[in-house]
């Protein structure tokens, strides 16, 4: 597939799903169980079927690595949907995940004795910035809900602040689940189709522990308006049809960036993912109406740049720039 292509993928199931997750989590902010296991499962199906060959491929990865991979994964997707839960509105859920450039550097220093130069430090002295200011403006936010008496206005904000401890230890978990990665890729090669499935398919029955609250979940869902899908006229309710849309639009997402990832380079796909994020960003707060301050917008713009400067796209674009002036006078 032409790279262009796979852009176009990223960011057309990347942004729809985030579209398709406000909708669920401003109805039912306590879905996120239902969204991940609906996730897990389509693409652990459609793994076992076209990646596994029903099961009759072996593995290339030892299964107790994936063992310990899929129990960080499944930590790290479970924590993060249910984030939303806990008073975390949707753009600071997402700016805060922007922050695993920090989480990745920190782990790769203390784990890996990395070293870095100082343009890197100064981008991630910028993204931290950004996200602490979004975070504090936040917090100012949900302190000063008028709505809420003193009391009531305590307790919410308590649960906030257990949702920013809840996405500070996802993005931690899954700094260290890059690094085991990056270990396993390489003693025994890049196989990220295969991991791409039973990173899915074997967290499964640990859904199990969450069963009541998935099948609350699936009742209120079928207790939602009914919605007719335009061209094929088929009913069903609201809900379900924003849960579907999500699952396969993360799935058009996630085979996007593993197509980017074969056809370009690491910095070309860390590069479109950052993009997508803004753009997706940008949408939630205009389209949703999410309150969005100045220094929201300050925070967001510390963490973008900050983000280009760690991928050093800078020195990329500098020969492509001077090769596009140059192209008019040769010809």
């Amino acid at each position: 597939m032409h790279p262009a292509a796979a852009v176009c993928l990223v960011f057309g199931g990347c942004c729809s799903n985030v579209v398709f997750l406000e909708l669920l989590a401003r109805q039912f902010p306590g879905c996120g169980n239902i969204v991940t296991f609906s996730q897990f499962l389509f693409i652990a199906v459609e793994g076992f079927i076209f990646e596994a060959n029903f099961g009759r491929k072996r593995p290339a990865i030892p299964m107790r690595y994936y063992l310990i991979m899929v129990a960080m994964f499944f930590t790290v997707s479970v924590v993060n949907n249910y984030a939303l839960n806990l008073n975390i509105a949707m753009p600071l859920h997402m700016i805060f995940r922007s922050g695993s450039l920090i989480a990745s550097m920190a782990l790769g220093i203390i784990i890996l004795k990395k070293r870095y130069s100082m343009s890197k430090y100064t981008s991630i002295a910028l993204v931290s910035v950004g996200i602490f200011t979004c975070t504090f403006m936040s917090a100012k936010q949900v302190a000063s809900d008028s709505g809420l008496n003193e009391e009531d206005g305590l307790h919410v904000f308590l649960w906030w602040l257990l949702g920013i401890a809840a996405l500070t230890f996802a993005l931690l978990m899954s700094a260290r689940m890059g690094i085991f990665q990056e270990t396993l890729y390489k003693r025994f090669g890049k196989h990220s189709k295969e991991a791409l499935f039973y990173n899915h398919a074997l967290p499964l029955p640990g859904f199990l522990l969450l069963a009541p609250n998935i099948y609350h979940h699936a009742v209120l869902f079928s207790q939602s308006e009914p919605f007719q899908i335009p061209v094929i006229g088929l009913t069903l309710p609201i809900m379900w049809f924003y849960l579907l849309m999500n699952v396969i639009t993360q799935y058009v997402c996630i085979r996007g960036v593993f197509i980017l990832t074969t056809e370009c380079t690491s910095l070309t796909v860390t590069l479109v993912v950052t993009l997508r994020k803004f753009v997706s960003l940008i949408f939630s707060i205009l389209y949703f109406r999410n309150p969005f301050t100045a220094w929201h917008w300050l925070g967001t713009a510390f963490v973008f740049v900050g983000t280009l400067m760690y991928t050093e796209v800078w020195n990329s674009l500098g020969p492509l720039l001077a090769r596009w002036r140059k192209r008019p006078k040769e010809e």
